[in-house]
């Protein structure tokens, strides 16, 4: 894949993605992410399984975009009971215990609360940049790396 094919690619996938339909169920499982994965012991994993069934009578890319807005609104409910309880619902966010409870023990629970999420918007958007990017040449030199095996 070429890089133009990439950028294409890319475009047509925003384009998809940047319908009113579209953003509209995002929005939606980023809220409705975001309700359940503040209850502590509910990650992000176990908070699309719990849901899933509510994409079933969605288009397919409608339903793949609900269920992307369901985990990183999860993710981030994960994060705000870390900040505001001190109390981490899943293991990614021991570390925002650290520093986001002693920042809303100082009153700055608003701020602790936005570093968490733009951090969070900002690495999944370079993350899935560098996965599209290096996935085919990843999967090229893995094919060529190693021989199949059939067991007996």
């Amino acid at each position: 894949m070429e890089l133009s094919d990439l950028g294409s690619n890319l475009s047509l996938g925003i384009g998809v993605a940047l319908t009113f339909q579209n953003l509209f169920w995002c929005l939606m499982g980023a809220i409705i992410g975001t309700a359940v994965g503040v209850l502590p012991g509910l990650g992000p994993v176990a908070t699309m399984a719990l849901l899933l069934p509510v994409t079933y009578y969605l288009p397919p890319e409608g339903a793949l975009i609900m269920l992307a807005g369901i985990y990183y609104g999860a993710q981030y409910g994960g994060s705000t009971t870390a900040i505001l309880v001190n109390l981490p619902g899943e293991s990614s966010s021991v570390v925002t215990c650290l520093d986001g409870y002693q920042m809303a023990r100082q009153g700055r629970a608003g701020a602790a609360l936005a570093i968490a999420a733009i951090g969070s918007f900002f690495a999944g958007c370079v993350a899935t940049l560098l996965i599209a990017v290096a996935a085919r040449r990843w999967s090229r030199w893995r094919s060529n790396s190693v021989r199949p095996t059939i067991a007996p």
